[in-house]
């Protein structure tokens, strides 16, 4: 292993930032005040003399800082914000004492690194994060509009569930009398028909670029999931990463904060509820696909079109999900008496772990 001779640590922001250097041969530590600017930060960090590792903290800054001193053979850690130790006395903060217990750590290995994507992962997972905020956006467009109908004791009385063709043809009749309301009404619906087409137009554009990105295995395997498909398994792909960077199933459920908080002492073991860690978005999608197995396994034809040509170990995987999965909720619900939303919580810490194992199903198996 090649000796390090200079370490710094870097507080990154977006109009400056404090590098404070530490000389591993003196050990003598300077500070000093640079631009933003990524470039700028870049050649200061390959001036320094000897083999060089850096630090900074994951922000609003993004990689490219990391990904360009990784191209000038600088060594880089992006560091987990959220795990960097501070103790609890410690009221002062500034950039430039950020900056020295960021290299006062990483000279220690008393950092959690984050991975780094790809230009393309992180380019896709943009494409995803926006497709996230669109259906929350819709959400509550949909939600100002119902407000407004119910406000003015206006119903719909259709047998099918609403936001479908029959609603949206009702909701163009629909006259409030006044011309302000019926303004609003206007304003609302055409508000919810813009983010429908950018909605659609963006789950094109991924169904597109999907097969010919790094995760298009990763998402085929994934689709033979009960109750994951191309957008889930997107979703997961996006927030996750690489899953053959954890070495096992419970890595994996712990990273996405599906595992339960403790609170245990001496002889007393508390456990509580989960620890909400990592991906909210992940988190989400492995509780909305875990409520699929409340139903006997069973195959159905979209399930069969989804695992066509997929190898037999991950057609096997999937049959023992559903198979265990099923069984577990029926358990916890039946058996147990446990809320449905505690159980699908549970479903969705094994199905996290079933997502790790067809992930990295062989490509010849």
């Amino acid at each position: 292993m090649t000796k390090v001779r200079t370490w710094a640590g870097l507080d990154v922001h977006a109009a400056s930032t404090v590098a404070c250097v530490v000389d591993a041969a003196s050990g003598e530590m300077s500070v000093r005040r640079l631009s933003g600017r990524t470039g700028e930060v870049a050649a200061f960090c390959t001036q320094l003399p000897g083999t060089v590792r850096v630090a900074y903290e994951a922000g609003p800054t993004g990689f490219e800082l990391a990904r360009a001193l990784e191209a000038a053979g600088v060594g880089c850690l992006v560091a987990a914000p959220g795990k960097i130790e501070r103790p609890a006395h410690d009221r002062v903060k500034t950039d430039r004492r950020d900056a020295e217990r960021l290299v006062r750590l990483l000279m220690i290995g008393g950092l959690h690194p984050v991975r780094v994507p790809s230009s393309e992962e992180e380019a896709l997972r943009d494409l995803v994060r926006a497709r996230e905020d669109l259906r929350g956006d819709l959400m509550r467009s949909r939600h100002r509009l119902s407000k407004l109908l119910l406000r003015h004791d206006v119903r719909y009385d259709g047998t099918a569930s609403s936001w479908n063709a029959a609603h949206r043809a009702w909701l163009s009749k629909v006259d409030l009398g006044d011309r302000a309301a019926q303004a609003t009404l206007l304003d609302y619906v055409g508000a919810v028909d813009a983010l429908l087409v950018r909605r659609d137009t963006i789950e094109k554009l991924i169904g597109e670029l999907v097969p010919l990105s790094p995760w298009a295995t990763p998402v085929a395997r994934l689709r033979c999931l009960r109750g994951i498909d191309t957008l889930s398994a997107v979703g997961l792909c996006a927030e996750i990463g690489d899953f053959s960077r954890f070495d096992r199933p419970a890595r994996l459920m712990s990273y996405l904060g599906l595992v339960p908080s403790e609170n245990s002492s001496g002889q007393t073991r508390r456990q509580g509820a989960i620890t909400k860690s990592g991906s909210r978005h992940a988190r989400r999608l492995l509780v909305e696909a875990a409520w699929h197995y409340r139903r006997p396994p069973r195959k159905g034809t979209t399930l069969e079109r989804r695992q066509a040509d997929q190898p037999a170990q991950a057609l096997a995987i999937s049959w023992k999900a559903q198979q265990r999965l099923h069984q577990l909720w029926r358990r916890l619900d039946g058996e147990r008496g446990k809320r449905k939303t505690v159980v699908a919580i549970a479903v969705a810490r094994h199905l996290a772990g079933f997502c790790w194992a067809i992930a990295n199903t062989d490509e010849d198996a």
